[in-house]
């Protein structure tokens, strides 16, 4: 029997398409995509990207979805009140779904679904990926407790993105048999991926175009240039490594705000690092083949899906100890706040897919991208083991997951 699923979402985002793709070939589900907001190239611009742009891949292509009228009085999509769908309602209503997926509760469109699934009786997925381990004040946390564990203990299934997601919903009341894992994912290298030679070719090709010196290993910085993504870490750390290993190199990609203060503080540091600016998904491809090794210092990240597409690449990371990935993609290692390093909790050295670093110690940072420059193969070694661990957080992962809360919310109501 096939499961009518709807899944309300903000608007079309680059990472979701893929899954939803899959989700539509399944063929016990017929899905369909509420979309509560349509993004302008502005839209894009005004969230952080620093320039408007589409995205130019099909965000829209292999399922069934529809765009609703934002009656908000400033649509947006970063705040509360920029998405008011007056029609999820009837919607919901009308259409009889078996179950509907709401991308959180932080917007107001996503309270409309949620109130319209409980007026006429239909389940209530939530997906998320949030965490315990922001730096969330004492107060802040007592005042969420009451009112989220009220909410999320009633909702019929959780839809966690890994560990950390998973602890979250079972901290505010979820029953454990109503959480299920549904891992983030991004598309596979296409087929006929490139053989050696020329996945050598083309790295050399990438890196002549930003001019990157010969046999330097080079960090990547993949996001948007703004202060929860601590871009300006990133140059401290690439200053300070290079005058331990001169062949540590920087290229940043990406654009926003503080695109002007990273310049000047490159430019007072005489940081060896390339601005690559805003690279489009199809662009941003030679700047992994130019990299090494990823890095991700954010202090507020619920999950980082630019880790995955990294490790999709073929590249190891480094990222913050805030980063909600790290306990299920960077393997074989813990922060050690007293000796930065991974000497003493090592799990297993083959094992390895990347560092954790305390966020904001830059010098911690710092001394793993030396380590990396300084030890031949370990960038290859580690990216291989990455590709190797990120396909098991794939689309089909994703809907197996998803299949497996509808069965369970199905049988036992």
């Amino acid at each position: 029997m096939r499961r009518r699923i709807a899944i309300v979402a903000s608007h079309p985002i680059q990472y979701h398409a893929h899954w939803y793709r899959e989700l539509a070939r399944a063929e016990d589900l017929d899905l369909e995509v509420l979309y509560c907001h349509e993004a302008t190239q502005r839209d894009q611009a005004e969230s952080g990207f620093g320039v408007d742009f589409a995205w130019d891949i099909p965000l829209l292509e292999g399922y069934r979805y529809r765009f609703l009228k934002n009656a908000a009085r400033r649509p947006g999509v970063s705040k509360f009140g920029g998405m008011d769908s007056p029609e999820l309602r009837g919607i919901i209503i009308h259409e009889r779904y078996d179950a509907v997926v709401v991308s959180g509760w932080h917007t107001k469109s996503y309270w409309q679904a949620i109130l319209a699934c409980r007026e006429c009786g239909t389940p209530v997925m939530v997906r998320s990926d949030s965490h315990l381990h922001d730096d969330r004040s004492t107060l802040m946390r007592l005042a969420k407790w009451t009112p989220y564990h009220y909410f999320i203990s009633r909702f019929d299934a959780c839809l966690a993105a890994g560990t950390w997601s998973r602890e979250y919903f079972l901290h505010y009341g979820a029953k454990p048999e109503r959480v299920f894992i549904v891992p983030h994912c991004v598309p596979k290298q296409p087929a006929g991926a490139p053989d050696a030679q020329q996945l050598q070719t083309a790295r050399e090709a990438a890196r002549r175009q930003w001019d990157i010196p010969r046999g330097a290993t080079v960090f990547l910085f993949a996001g948007k240039f703004i202060a929860r993504k601590r871009p300006l870490d990133f140059i401290r750390a690439v200053a300070t490594a290079a005058t331990g290993n001169p062949a540590v190199y920087g290229l940043m990609a990406g654009d926003g705000p503080m695109r002007a203060e990273a310049e000047a503080l490159t430019a007072g540091l005489r940081a060896p690092i390339t601005f690559a600016g805003f690279l489009n998904q199809r662009a941003i491809q030679p700047a992994y083949a130019a990299s090494d090794i990823l890095v991700l210092p954010s202090d507020q990240d619920t999950w980082g899906l630019v880790v995955n597409e990294a490790m999709i690449h073929g590249r190891a990371c480094i990222v913050s100890d805030r980063a909600g990935c790290g306990p299920d993609l960077i393997v074989g290692c813990e922060p050690d706040p007293i000796n930065a390093g991974c000497e003493t909790d090592l799990i297993n050295e083959d094992a390895r897919t990347g560092f954790i670093f305390p966020t904001g110690d830059v010098d911690a940072l710092a001394g793993y991208m030396v380590r990396i420059a300084d030890t031949p193969g370990m960038a290859e070694r580690m990216g291989a083991e990455a590709a190797r661990l990120i396909g098991g957080h794939s689309a089909a992962a994703a809907v197996s997951g998803l299949r497996e809360a509808v069965a369970a919310i199905m049988e036992n109501g």
